[in-house]
C-alpha cells in the first residue's frame, strides 16, 4: 500500500510550487500563483489544466475583468500565473500563449505628500519602532517589504549607507542612511540585541536566510550580523520549512500603523505606505538631484520609470502660466 501511494506522481499545484520554489520565486509569488491556478481550474468545473487552452483563459481572465472588476495589476498576476503553470510545469509550449490578450495598465501619477504632510503623518504614529520604520521609508526610499527584510549587517553607520539587498527583480542596491535616524537606530538596535541575545540562550532556532545558504553557513541564522532590525515580538512557523522561529515583522502591522496616521493627520489624498517612496522621489529631485542618481537610489531598471516623478517639476500644466493669473 505505501509503495504505491509513494509511486503516485505529485499532485499539480504540488508540481507548481516545487518549480516556482525552483526558480527561487518569493513565497507571496507562490502563494498567489497557486491561488490564481486553484481559480482558474476550479471555474472550469475542476478540468484539468492539459485539457484546456486559450479559450478556457481567456474565458476566465474575461470573467475576472468583466465580472469580478479586477484591477489590471491583478489581471496581470492571474495571467502570469497561468503562463507559468503551462510553461513550467506542464511543459507545453503553446502558439496561443504569446496571443493572450494582456490588458494595457493605465498611467497614473503617483501620490506624493508635501513635506510638510510628510511630518504631520510621521507625528501621529504613536509605536517607536513603527514610527522609526515610516521614517526609513521616506528617509531611504526603500519599498515596504525591503524595510521589514532589513538585517543588521546591511546597516553601515560609518559610511552613512544601507544595502537593500534582493530588491525589486532580485536586485541589491545601495542607499542613504539619514543621519538624523543614527541615533534611533543604534538605540533601536540596541534593544533588538537583547532580543537575540534572548533566542540564543533559550536555544531558539536562528533566523531564516536567502536560497541556500543556511546549508552553506549553517551557523550564519544565529549570528547577530543576519538577525532582522526589526523582528517580530512573537515566533512564528515557517509554512516552507515548518520550522517555528522568529520572523521580520508582520508588515500589515506597519501599514496599518502608517494608515492610521494618516487617517489622524487628516490628510485628504488617497496616501499609502509606498506614498513615502513617492514622496522620496519626488522631493529629491525638487532639492535639485539628477534623476540618475535618484533613479539608482530606488532601483529603478530604466530611467523611464523614474520619470513619472518629474511632473512636480512644471508645478502643472507643464510650467504654463493660467491667463487667469496674468
Amino acid at each position: 500500500m505505501d509503495s504505491v501511494t509513494s509511486s503516485q506522481p505529485p499532485k499539480l499545484l504540488d508540481q507548481l510550487r516545487e518549480r516556482i520554489r525552483y526558480r527561487h520565486y518569493s513565497l507571496r509569488t507562490e502563494q498567489a500563483y497557486v491561488h490564481w491556478v486553484k481559480r482558474f481550474i476550479f471555474f472550469h468545473d475542476k478540468r484539468h489544466p492539459r485539457e484546456m487552452g486559450r479559450l478556457e483563459v481567456e474565458a476566465f481572465l474575461s470573467h475576472l475583468a468583466n465580472v469580478g472588476k479586477v484591477a489590471v495589476s491583478t489581471h496581470h498576476q492571474a495571467l502570469s500565473a497561468l503562463l507559468f503553470l503551462y510553461r513550467e510545469v506542464l511543459g507545453t509550449e503553446l502558439p496561443w500563449m504569446t496571443e493572450v490578450g494582456r490588458p494595457k495598465k493605465p498611467k497614473r501619477l503617483p501620490v506624493v505628500l508635501t513635506q510638510t504632510e510628510v511630518r504631520r503623518v510621521l507625528d501621529h504614529i504613536d509605536d517607536q519602532t513603527y514610527q522609526l520604520m515610516a521614517r526609513l521609508l521616506y528617509g531611504t526610499g526603500m519599498r515596504l517589504m525591503e524595510c521589514v527584510r532589513l538585517r543588521v549587517k546591511d546597516v553601515e553607520f560609518e559610511r552613512r549607507e544601507i544595502l537593500v539587498r534582493s530588491g525589486k527583480g532580485d536586485k541589491d542596491r545601495v542607499t542613504m542612511l539619514p543621519d538624523s535616524l543614527i541615533d534611533a537606530l543604534r538605540a533601536h538596535l540596541g534593544r533588538v540585541r537583547e532580543v537575540w541575545l534572548a533566542d540564543r540562550a533559550m536555544g531558539r532556532p536562528g533566523v531564516e536566510l536567502p536560497s541556500a545558504l543556511a546549508r552553506k553557513y549553517p551557523n550564519a541564522p544565529e549570528e547577530w550580523g543576519w538577525f532582522w532590525v526589526f523582528p517580530s515580538r512573537a515566533e512564528s512557523t515557517d509554512p516552507r520549512s515548518g520550522i517555528t522561529r522568529r520572523h521580520h515583522v508582520y508588515e500589515q502591522n506597519l501599514q496599518r500603523a502608517i494608515k492610521q496616521a494618516m487617517q489622524g493627520a487628516g490628510l485628504a489624498k488617497p496616501a499609502s505606505t509606498h506614498s513615502l517612496r513617492h514622496s522620496f522621489a519626488t522631493h529629491l529631485l525638487q532639492s535639485g538631484y539628477d534623476i540618475r542618481t535618484v533613479q539608482e537610489l530606488l532601483g529603478h531598471s530604466d530611467v523611464s520609470t523614474t520619470m513619472i516623478y518629474t511632473h512636480v517639476l512644471n508645478k502643472g500644466g507643464r510650467g504654463v502660466v493660467s491667463p487667469l493669473d496674468r
